[in-house]
């Protein structure tokens, strides 16, 4: 008898009670559904690898609460303007060397400006040239951005949502929850692949979890990559005190996220320094297929990569070789 899992039927329609509903199933139940997902539509035991490079550091207008690189908090972080062009693509090049297969570049901006995006598209241009798949976050984004990024040959572009459009006023203040949804449908209109997801720990409730995954999947397209992040609380945020969020609910996410939407990478993004070996596990048991992979994310710590190899190894996991479709966040990008 085959044991080969039922295909998952792609929805777009998902309904507030029925998102609640996956995150109250008994544990076992929902992992077992959602590696039974993943399994139908990716190998179990492959895992794609992004190294992600912070190209602009610091003194961004907005007021995420989470986030260290705003001009608002003082977090000790040194503001590091646009990095030369040069120092990127060998960046580019050791995280290359060292397995990755996607490379990020992300800016603190609330907005580029004309010559700093003339210069991105250049960075973009050379690391693509590389043989690497490109991936940017910029911050917003008008047609005109959208289209210079496209025309560089940007493979992905992230845009986290954050959290749910209920809670989203507690967290940030300085842009809307539409003025998220316009950006990420302007990349999607460009053919641009899309990075989207959301921070777990912000001080949200479960509905709030429920809500972020249900406009995700309810777009009129998957976004390709979805990082899920567990909030890295920073001292001088407004969340340095936020208290870690229960390991289980981490994981009931990751696997929600996986079971509505079956062909998205789901990044186990920011946080994996707070996370022990076997809640990790777990998170690639439920479905989670992507990291990034190196010592730091844009400004916080991300495990080594000599452990996530050694933690690979352990599991049988293996890193894909292959570039294939998806890309993410600081909190591990997001703007």
């Amino acid at each position: 008898m085959s044991m080969q899992p039922q295909e998952a039927i792609i929805r777009h329609d998902w309904r507030q009670d029925e998102v609640e509903a996956l995150f109250e199933r008994p544990f076992f139940d929902l992992i077992w559904e959602a590696q039974n997902v993943h399994r139908r539509y990716f190998d179990p035991n492959e895992v794609q690898v992004s190294t992600l490079l912070s190209i602009k550091t610091g003194a961004c207008p907005e007021d995420c609460k989470y986030c260290p690189q705003s001009v608002r908090y003082d977090t000790g972080l040194e503001r590091e303007s646009l990095m030369d062009t040069a120092a990127v693509v060998e960046a580019a090049r050791r995280a290359k060397d060292a397995g990755a297969t996607r490379f990020c570049m992300g800016a603190a901006w609330r907005s580029p400006k004309g010559k700093d995006l003339e210069k991105v598209t250049t960075m973009v241009r050379e690391v693509k040239a590389m043989g690497l798949e490109t991936c940017a976050t910029l911050g917003m984004l008008n047609d005109e951005q959208t289209e210079a990024l496209k025309a560089a040959g940007l493979d992905y572009y992230n845009h986290n949502l954050d959290t749910s459009e209920e809670f989203y006023g507690d967290i940030i203040t300085t842009r809307s929850y539409q003025d998220r949804l316009d950006t990420l449908e302007r990349v999607r209109r460009s053919g641009m692949n899309v990075c989207c997801g959301g921070i777990v720990g912000m001080g949200e409730q479960r509905s709030d979890r429920a809500s972020m995954l249900r406009t995700l999947a309810n777009l009129p397209e998957h976004p390709q990559s979805v990082p899920i992040n567990q909030l890295v609380a920073v001292e001088g945020t407004p969340l340095a005190d936020a208290e870690a969020p229960d390991p289980f609910e981490f994981i009931r996410t990751i696997a929600a996220a996986r079971i509505m939407m079956p062909r998205s990478y789901v990044r186990l993004s920011a946080g994996r320094t707070e996370m022990n070996e076997q809640q990790q596990a777990l998170c690639f048991l439920a479905g989670a297929n992507s990291i990034f992979y190196g010592d730091k994310l844009l400004t916080t710590g991300n495990p080594e990569a000599d452990r996530d190899r050694a933690l690979f190894e352990r599991l049988g996991l293996r890193f894909q070789k292959v570039a294939t479709d998806d890309c993410e966040q600081a909190q591990a990008c997001g703007h």
